[in-house]
């Protein structure tokens, strides 16, 4: 009798052998497997439901504060009051600096700064005016660990900058030195530069430009101390010459104050034969006494 059983179970493998098919019953789902596919289905709900209601019990425990006043806030790292603080740059402004008039003098003029000391990069263009609630800002995600403040920082400095990355190859972060980038563990410039890439699909080369030596804080020095201690202290690395020549970049960085640190970026890029060079923030100083020429 078993010989009989393993005769017909040999006859039927060999028959499927021969036509390549199953019968409609052989290829209609098992039972097993049908249930493991709903046992898994349920099992990927239940880690959904367990992350969404860890991440809920997360942020009643340990709440989003905002960055600059304190007060809990859900998402962007700035509550609205402190979000209405911020002094987005907007024309009229001055097309070489991007820094903006308190009327709008007609197209073309520039600002008394870009004509007494025109610098070496083409346009500059910054999100918001550096102020109470920038410098916050500024200073929690460059020195404070709050990386979660760069993609809107960043979002708010594409749409400041879209003409400019329209016309370019490539964003350029201000590196830091190594030293500096070890004990910070990340670069702010480098990080919203992802961000901004990220937002306007612009290809992004973080290794191209290199900080050769060390320079102190720009912090407490004169306009004057600015400008020497960052001369020389930037290079493009032999190996992305290639990459720069005949190209156009924006540089990125997080504030602009006198300009020396992205002039001194701009000149090194100039002297490996990019196209041009223009410059990206998320704040600059603004003398809003000065008036267009």
């Amino acid at each position: 009798m078993t010989t009989c059983i393993v005769s017909a179970y040999s006859a039927r493998l060999s028959a499927l052998g021969r036509s390549g098919t199953l019968s409609r019953m052989d290829a209609e789902a098992s039972p097993s497997r049908s249930i493991t596919s709903h046992l898994s289905r349920a099992a990927s709900a239940c880690r959904g439901a367990w992350r969404h209601a860890a991440q809920l019990a997360l942020d009643i425990a340990l709440p989003t504060l905002c960055v600059a006043c304190r007060e809990p806030v859900h998402g962007e790292g700035v509550c609205a009051q402190c979000w209405a603080k911020l002094s987005f740059i907007a024309p009229p402004l001055c097309p070489r600096l991007g820094i903006p008039f308190i009327y709008d003098p007609g197209p073309g003029l520039l600002s008394m700064e870009a004509i007494a000391d025109p610098p070496a990069y083409g346009r500059a263009r910054a999100a918001v005016r550096y102020d109470d609630v920038a410098r916050t800002l500024v200073h929690a995600l460059k020195y404070q660990d709050r990386t979660d403040l760069a993609p809107a920082m960043g979002r708010w400095m594409a749409r400041a900058g879209h003409e400019l990355i329209e016309d370019a190859d490539a964003l350029i972060p201000v590196p830091l030195h190594w030293r500096r980038g070890w004990s910070r563990r990340y670069n702010q410039s480098g990080a919203l530069a992802r961000v901004i890439a990220d937002q306007t699909g612009a290809n992004l080369l973080s290794e191209a430009l290199r900080r050769i030596r060390p320079t102190q804080q720009q912090i407490g020095l004169s306009r004057t101390q600015r400008a020497s201690n960052v001369q020389g202290a930037f290079a493009v690395a032999a190996d992305r010459q290639s990459a720069i020549q005949g190209r156009r970049f924006v540089l990125i960085d997080d504030v602009l104050t006198s300009g020396a640190t992205v002039d001194a970026c701009a000149r090194a890029l100039l002297r490996a034969k990019a196209a041009s060079v223009d410059v990206l923030v998320f704040a600059r100083v603004v003398d809003t006494h000065k008036a267009p020429i």
